[in-house]
């Protein structure tokens, strides 16, 4: 079994005109899926998830050479992928010039209109119950229950404290389960 490339050999590597591409190449291979879901659970749809992955790799690729590894790379990669699918959801906000509150239930449309939605199922309700959630909540939440990442981690790629965070994640817990009893 192959031994996994280091991110500080792969930033080196990337800084090699010789073996950029390849680097960079190993960099998406390795964090691609995970990034993948963490927009995907934030857009809903699986064509905007691809469209919002693109721009982040295109954001990454550019902005890979100046980075300064004052944070590691996976948490600086979950910072550009957040900042790019809140950008994406902004722009579909204005584009259909209606409260966010509209474009959160048309995402919560999107899953209801998935072929294999089934509303007694938990793991439907808890895809429903998520949509309820405040938009920071929601993001918290997905890092936390789906990426497992550590609160200090958090910190780092939404810029804010790890007791903000906890308190966001302890509200979505709470959230969520009210939905999933009274739905």
């Amino acid at each position: 079994m192959a031994v996994t490339t280091q991110d500080s050999e792969l930033l080196v590597q990337f800084r090699n005109p010789a073996t950029k591409e390849s680097a960079y190449t190993s960099i998406i291979r390795k964090y691609q899926e995970k990034l993948y879901w963490h927009v995907r659970r934030m857009v809903i749809e699986h064509e905007d998830a691809n469209d919002v992955l693109q721009n982040v790799f295109i954001r990454v690729w550019n902005a890979l050479e100046n980075f300064r590894e004052d944070a590691q790379l996976y948490t600086w990669l979950y910072r550009i992928a957040t900042n790019e699918s809140l950008t994406f959801l902004e722009q579909q906000k204005k584009r259909s010039s209606v409260p966010l509150g509209d474009v959160e239930s048309g995402l919560e449309n999107k899953i209801k209109a998935d072929k294999d939605f089934d509303a007694s199922k938990l793991e439907w309700k808890l895809q429903l119950a998520i949509q309820q959630l405040p938009e920071k909540q929601r993001i918290v939440f997905g890092l936390r229950y789906y990426d497992e990442m550590p609160y200090e981690q958090m910190a780092k790629v939404l810029e804010t404290s790890e007791g903000a965070l906890k308190a966001s994640y302890h509200h979505a817990v709470k959230k969520i389960e009210d939905y999933i009893l009274n739905h």
